[in-house]
């Protein structure tokens, strides 16, 4: 409309003035909190490669939307890039009413910018009204409920691309041209002070928070100092916690893929941040009220397997992991938890070194007994044990399997004289005491035994050795037995009978954790046919025994372990590859319950020293 009266531009003027001044008036509520919280212990912007490539990846190119969830995700990618698209229109459009318009028609430029946003326009359309049908009508049952808010939004979008297509037929001299105008003008004012109250701040927040989320996944931040207890009150909630709190769109890709919540327990990841964000609004960032209580459940925290299901799907870089945990801490460290099962834990953590309680002469016992050479130095590795491998009978199974194909090929290996458990359990539940007793006295065994590379057969202790005691100094270079297996090139010689059909289950630590599917199953593929589960590779069902879960007692509702093995039972396998004993010990537990003839059960190593020759050491 370049003929505005001097009567419409004061009106577009005041119509302006107090649509801004109502969405800054709402922005600004939720800058305070954020700015309020206090700064986030560990974190730098630098290096700022990493964070460039993936708000490149996530924001602008919307893969993660995309890729994880294809048709709902294109219509949400539609929309991103229409409104990006549409930023220059947009300030056109209010600019012409004030005759300062910079794009005309009669322009080469402005007749295909103006094409080309209608091709948007188009494509918006046709995508928010299949995201209205999906939330409104189908409505999976991970979207929670469904505020009208949403829909009222909705068809302000909708409104705001019918009306563009519609004044590009419509000269503005006509009066349907300035009735369109004025639609589209009111759709936009309209649009703009509903985004602070409702989940669609994450137009706004969520570029910023992909930008500036923890590197690292699910990586626990350091506590700062001696009066940081985790997440326990208003106080201790950072910066990065309010700003990922209040960028939740409510989409329920984390609800979707939580095992706690797929098999009936209070956990729901979304509810977990979004009970973040209803307490900063009461109560504000520094407050001392708990945390854990009117808006965050204590029960639902300590569900969680940390299988970091949640935090892979996000689409706006929010991380429920280091927010759960940080819960787990607040509750831990002050001694407001109260758990018999979890004090067993701990205390045999403190009195014995390990989560299984046994004294570490059975380990001793064990090495002695199989003639496992003890690392001195000369080695090339240093194979871990862990909990489960030093004392579970069927982790012990996993570690000689390992050693007889490493012996087979002339790896030299040996093993510590003493070990302790890596403080895993202690750390996912927030026992932050518990955890860096043991960690720093593996750090002190390994130093003294002048470690170079390692090697585990639990994924727990790859992340825990090298991530989580990097907070205490430790470097050391370790990896998963998958990853060198993987490596070797396969036996020569007469092999055993091979395995018909493997199906593998991906443990969370090792695929999500440390983004390793394809070693595992290039193992197996040497002697056997590999089957893919329904839910595979990034998508991978959860156990249930991490974050502590396996030292916990009895579940609430179906028992994560029982869901996951009918999965991998339906498939027909005659085997379940694992890679993780935890992973074989839950499912060893299950199959008895889902099958009266289960199929075998067996590690990589297991089937990899399978294929051997018989005389082979």
């Amino acid at each position: 409309m370049t003929d505005a009266s001097w009567t419409e531009r004061a009106v577009v003027l005041v119509l302006m003035a107090a649509s801004l001044a109502l969405s800054w008036w709402r922005f600004r509520k939720v800058l305070y909190t954020i700015r309020g919280s206090r700064p986030t212990p560990d974190f730098a912007v630098t290096p700022a490669g990493p964070r460039i490539r993936q708000f490149l990846w996530e924001v602008m190119a919307q893969g993660k939307v995309i890729w994880q969830r294809p048709l709902p995700g294109l219509a949400h990618a539609f929309v991103f890039w229409g409104f990006c698209a549409f930023a220059l229109v947009t300030c056109n459009h209010l600019a012409s009413a004030f005759g300062a318009g910079f794009l005309s028609p009669a322009s080469g430029f402005g007749r295909f910018y103006f094409g080309f946003v209608a091709v948007w326009a188009l494509a918006v359309a046709i995508s928010i009204a299949g995201l209205f049908v999906r939330r409104f009508f189908v409505r999976p049952v991970w979207l929670g409920e469904v505020s009208a808010e949403s829909g009222v939004i909705a068809f302000l979008i909708f409104a705001l691309m019918a009306t563009y297509l519609a004044g590009l037929w419509f000269p503005d001299v006509t009066v349907a041209g300035r009735a369109m105008w004025w639609a589209h003008t009111l759709a936009l004012l309209i649009f703009l002070p509903l985004i602070p109250h409702t989940k669609h701040l994450h137009l706004a927040l969520s570029p910023l928070t992909v930008f500036l989320r923890r590197q690292g996944f699910s990586r626990i931040p350091p506590l700062a100092g001696d009066e940081d207890f985790g997440l326990d009150t208003g106080k201790d909630v950072t910066r990065i916690d309010a700003l990922q709190a209040f960028t939740c769109v409510e989409c329920g890709r984390c609800t979707e893929h939580c095992p706690a919540y797929n098999t009936g327990k209070v956990l729901n990841p979304k509810e977990i941040v979004l009970g973040l964000r209803g307490y900063l609004r009461e109560f504000g960032p520094a407050s001392e009220a708990p945390l854990l209580g009117q808006h965050i459940s204590e029960e639902a925290a300590f569900q969680c397997t940390t299988c970091g299901g949640c935090e892979f799907q996000c689409p706006v870089g929010i991380q429920h992991l280091p927010m759960i945990v940080g819960l787990r801490r607040g509750a831990v460290n002050t001694g407001k938890w109260e758990d018999e099962y979890g004090t067993k834990l701990f205390l045999n953590l403190e009195r014995n070194g390990n989560a299984l309680g046994f004294a570490a002469s059975e380990r001793q016992k064990f090495i002695e007994k199989n003639a496992l050479a003890i690392y001195d130095g000369t080695q090339e590795y240093c194979l871990w044990l862990g909990c489960m491998g030093s004392y579970d009978p069927q982790g012990r199974e996993i570690v000689l399997a390992l050693a007889r194909v490493l012996r087979h090929r002339n790896i030299t290996f040996g093993v510590l004289r003493k070990e302790k458990c890596t403080g895993d359990p202690a750390r996912r539940l927030g026992n932050d005491l518990a955890f860096s007793q043991v960690a720093e006295a593996n750090i002190e065994t390994l130093r003294a035994a002048k470690v170079g590379k390692l090697v585990s057969i639990c994924p727990h202790c790859v992340r825990t050795i090298g991530t989580d005691w990097r907070e205490f100094g430790a470097s050391f270079e370790i990896e998963h037995h998958s990853e060198l297996l993987a490596r070797l090139d396969p036996p020569a010689g007469p092999a055993s009978p091979p395995v018909e059909t493997v199906v593998f289950h991906d443990p969370c630590y090792l695929g999500r954790y440390r983004n390793v599917y394809d070693q595992p199953r290039a193992v197996i593929a040497r002697s056997a046919e590999i089957v893919e589960p329904p839910r595979a590779r990034e998508r991978s069902f959860c156990c249930g025994a991490g974050g502590g879960q396996m030292f916990l007692g009895e579940e609430k509702g179906k028992r994560v372990n029982v869901t996951r093995a009918e999965e991998l039972v339906a498939t027909g396998a005659t085997v379940i590859g694992t890679a993780c004993p935890f992973c074989q010990t839950m499912f060893r537990d299950a199959l008895g319950v889902v099958t009266q003839a289960p199929p075998k059960l067996l590690d990589i190593a297991q089937i990899a020293a399978a294929s051997l020759p018989p005389d082979s050491v």
